[in-house]
């Protein structure tokens, strides 16, 4: 399995596990438990939503759909999103 989008929080990650699995690529959200951390954990960075290795591509192209905003997009490549000015995503 591989994180195809770091969310900044469990409405973000359902998002994009509900998009992905109705595109038929199998999704899964890691960190949601952790949730009742908050606190007492780093506030962001520890949801995940991950797909298998194969689908990664696919998957990257469809939450870049899903996830326009600049910095959106760029957590779903994977890429720092500070890196992005106001011209928005440009995929690799």
């Amino acid at each position: 399995m591989q994180t195809v989008y770091n969310a900044d929080s469990i409405v973000d990650a359902q998002i994009a596990k509900d998009a992905l699995e109705d595109a038929g690529i199998p999704a899964f959200i890691a960190g949601a438990a952790l949730m009742g951390g908050i606190g007492q954990l780093p506030a962001r960075g520890f949801i995940r939503v991950m797909v298998p290795d194969v689908a990664l591509p696919e998957a990257r192209r469809i939450l870049a759909e899903v996830f326009p905003e600049p910095a959106a997009a760029a957590r779903v490549a994977g890429l720092d999103p500070a890196a992005f000015g106001p011209t928005g995503f440009k995929p690799a």
